[in-house]
């Protein structure tokens, strides 16, 4: 099948590279009317994950969609990463995902076994997850496209949202950056198949593991890092939750080649909007630009970001090194001081 379709080929973007940038999407939802529900406990307001709606007092629902253009050629890795991608928003919420609908997009001349490929992916990728896809929709268009609406249960009590950090909590993650740049210098073949699988392997790991971990502790914020990059998600955390981050830039785990990659200039034009959106609100230092803009690279399934109280810090940092693909204790919540909101150290 890979001989036969290269997915990546009918696509101008690849994976979250795709999305909106976080402050053009912010202007488009700025002034829409929004009905008022007090069983809505998380809405689109402050940028969350996903969406939570109260049906008792024991439970609430955790709602989100998420689909895109190929970011692999084969077509059954493109499904498995879009499902994993999507599932995420979920577990970023401490959700479990329960039901799922497919949305696709299919040019006319896309093989028929490309298709079932796909969906396959998807489908399999949600039996892990204990998923069950029940249905969704397709349409025709130019480009191929494919994710899942994703509904899932959680307590109402125990929603975590981006806005929650406190000052002095510590700043975990689950997953290596620097997806986005691989999967770009892949379209040109400047890749090496080794860097690639590791990319591979990581859109694919469900962040399943992490939230089965998190929820045990006194967690008071998360999401996933994905299309805004760590930066743009740790700012939406800041300004959400009215402190301020500072990051260890050397604890972080960025993947080799992609920095070296990133050195060369080799960047997704993801990167690029991203920058544009948080750079305002971030204090560099003096940390080396091709590590700066390995903090602005677009992730596709990435890892999951959380504040954690410190009195828990080092028994969820130990779970998760046995647990997840890169456990990483990157940095702390501080209160807020006025000015910028992101600190590089």
């Amino acid at each position: 099948m890979e001989n036969e379709v290269k997915l990546t080929k009918l696509a101008n973007c690849a994976g979250c590279g795709a999305k909106v940038g976080a402050g053009v999407l912010a202007q488009l939802l700025g002034d829409l009317k929004v009905l008022r529900d007090p069983n809505l406990l998380v809405g689109f307001d402050k940028s969350d994950d996903a969406s939570v709606y109260k049906v008792t007092d024991d439970l609430a629902l955790v709602q989100t969609v998420d689909f895109f253009p190929p970011i692999a050629d084969d077509p059954y890795t493109f499904g498995a990463i879009a499902a994993t991608n999507a599932l995420s928003d979920v577990y970023a919420m401490g959700g479990e995902p329960k039901l799922a609908l497919n949305i696709m997009a299919v040019p006319a001349g896309l093989p028929k076994e490309a298709v079932h490929e796909i969906l396959r992916g998807g489908y399999e990728k949600a039996y892990e997850a204990g998923v069950i896809i029940t249905g969704g929709h397709s349409i025709l268009d130019e480009e191929p496209k494919y994710g899942l609406a994703v509904t899932g249960f959680v307590h109402p009590d125990r929603v975590l949202t981006n806005s929650g950090a406190k000052p002095g909590d510590v700043l975990l993650l689950t997953k290596p950056l620097g997806i986005g740049i691989l999967t770009t210098a892949a379209k040109v073949e400047m890749a090496s198949a080794e860097a690639m699988a590791l990319a591979t392997q990581l859109m694919t790991t469900l962040n399943r593991a992490g939230r089965d971990a998190m929820v045990k502790y006194r967690v008071h914020a998360c999401t996933d890092v994905t299309g805004f990059a760590l930066l743009g998600h740790a700012c939406e955390m800041a300004q959400g939750s009215d402190t301020e981050i500072h990051l260890h830039v050397d604890d972080i785990d960025l993947i080799g080649e992609a920095l070296e990659l990133a050195r060369m200039g080799l960047l997704p034009e993801g990167m690029y909007r991203n920058r544009s959106f948080a750079e305002p609100h971030v204090d560099p230092g003096t940390v080396e630009l091709a590590k700066q803009d390995m903090l602005y690279d677009p992730q596709t399934a990435g890892g999951l970001l959380i504040a954690v109280d410190p009195a828990d810090a080092d028994a969820l940092f130990a779970e998760l090194q046995e647990t997840v693909p890169s456990a990483q204790r990157i940095g702390t919540v501080e209160a807020y001081r006025g000015g910028k909101r992101i600190f590089l150290h």
